[in-house]
């Protein structure tokens, strides 16, 4: 039994919002208790303490859009490498990078991500994952790393015909492989979907095996929708309708799939993916990044559609996102109201629910019988904090930084900032030498 008190604590829980000097019981995987530090260690006088500083205890956040694969693009250079538009992003950076990858950067990438998100207080990530250049294998790389790291993912590999048939055959067959391997190996902690690329390096052929590997699963697909205009006219000009509609003409689209990015979609394409019940993931950084434009979270809102939160590989920071976000939608409508609604439902509501398709124990909120997916930071407000201005505190003085203690699945993974689980320098120091590596080969 661990008790983690002597903080404010955040529970997400409708019903018990907020209590000033709070703690949290947990008895193996899931939370026991929730109340009052008093009452609980009353309860439990012999458990483990984790004393939170007078700091914030919060439900652990879930980054329901990454890219491990592009962990050792930070600081890369790439000689001639000089986009002008989103093609030239992709083709002249990630295509390059991931047709480069060996299965040491995919382990590395991915040991450096996971190191990062429990620092960051992320305790699930749904990641999309490219290694062109070592296709057969990644998946189980990436997921030996999560095992030894031990947060919650679900992984997949970026099915796409833009480097022809073999390795479009291969990346079929390598979600295949891992999808048996769940079914075969149940673990609470990893799950598996078919990962797709986008429409525009998708075609008809391919598409109708990534369908009909979901169903056989009993999965979703997770894929990048009109993410940049070029996607749009592409499916235009090849198929005669726009992309959403081509995804739930070829069975794509469904109540465990991921529509990640959704930047140029209109309303007839909202309401397919409203009937669908179709998951959609905004990444308010990356589309910045990209200069591809911002995508309508407001009337994706007005539609119903379940909207959450990710990062593109952008950052395993969820809070950086979170504040991006929050204030994105208030320049591009020029609206300052924009988004304090949508935002933090989209984070610490919906994320949860997301997750929840794939994963059976129960995220996002501290209450009992839920995950013990628990996260504190270091944040002592310098204003009243209630249950009424939560939001307000996140936005506006928090960060992944602020997090000192992590725990997933009722394991301290990080305590007052030290990692219990992963030796940090040796990870960092490997990541190092691995990225320095591929550069070299890439730029050779």
């Amino acid at each position: 039994m661990i008790v983690i008190g002597n903080g404010r604590v955040v529970t997400r829980d409708p019903d018990n919002p907020f209590i000033e000097n709070g703690a949290i019981a947990v008895d193996g995987r899931f939370i026991k208790r929730v109340g009052t530090l008093a009452d609980v260690q009353k309860e439990f006088p012999a458990a483990q303490f984790v004393d939170a500083h007078g700091g914030v205890i919060m439900p652990g956040l879930i980054n329901m859009h990454n890219h491990i694969y592009s962990a050792f693009a930070r600081g890369m250079a790439i000689s001639g490498y000089n986009p002008h538009g989103f093609m030239d992003i992709l083709e002249g950076l990630w295509w390059r990078l991931d047709r480069t990858m060996n299965l040491q950067d995919t382990y590395w990438s991915g040991m450096a991500t996971y190191l990062d998100c429990i620092k960051n207080g992320v305790t699930t990530i749904f990641d999309h994952h490219a290694s062109f250049g070592a296709i057969e294998g990644s998946l189980s790389e990436l997921s030996r790393g999560v095992s030894q790291a031990g947060i919650r993912a679900c992984l997949c590999y970026e099915v796409s015909d833009r480097d022809g048939t073999e390795k479009s055959h291969l990346s079929v067959q390598e979600n295949e492989n891992f999808l048996k391997y769940c079914k075969d190996n149940p673990d609470p902690m990893q799950a598996g979907a078919v990962g797709m690329h986008a429409s525009f390096t998708i075609g008809n052929n391919t598409m109708e095996q990534c369908a009909a590997l979901a169903k056989k699963y009993d999965t979703g697909c997770h894929i990048h929708v009109a993410e940049g205009l070029s996607d749009v006219t592409d499916c235009l000009s090849k198929y005669g309708k726009r992309i959403v509609e081509r995804l739930y003409d070829m069975n794509i689209l469904g109540s465990k799939t991921l529509a990640v990015h959704c930047v140029h979609v209109n309303h007839q394409e909202m309401k397919i993916l409203k009937e669908t019940d179709t998951m959609v993931v905004h990444n308010p950084e990356s589309n910045m990044g990209n200069a591809v434009g911002c995508g309508d979270v407001p009337g994706l809102f007005e539609e119903g559609l379940l909207l959450g939160l990710g990062t593109d590989g952008y950052t395993n920071d969820m809070f950086e996102s979170y504040k991006v976000a929050a204030i994105i939608h208030k320049h591009h409508t020029a609206n300052p109201n924009a988004g304090w609604v949508e935002i933090p439902t989209m984070l610490f509501k919906n994320n949860a629910l997301m997750a929840n398709r794939y994963f059976k124990e129960p995220l996002g909120v501290l209450k009992e019988g839920y995950a013990a997916d628990i996260v504190v930071t270091d944040y002592n407000p310098l204003t009243p904090m209630t249950a009424d201005n939560i939001g307000g505190h996140v936005q506006f003085g928090m960060s992944g930084r602020s997090v000192v203690t992590t725990m997933c699945a009722g394991k301290i993974l990080m305590q007052d900032r030290k990692c219990t689980e992963l030796d940090e320098e040796e990870i960092l120091a490997k990541s190092r030498e691995q990225a320095a590596d591929l550069w070299k080969r890439i730029n050779d």
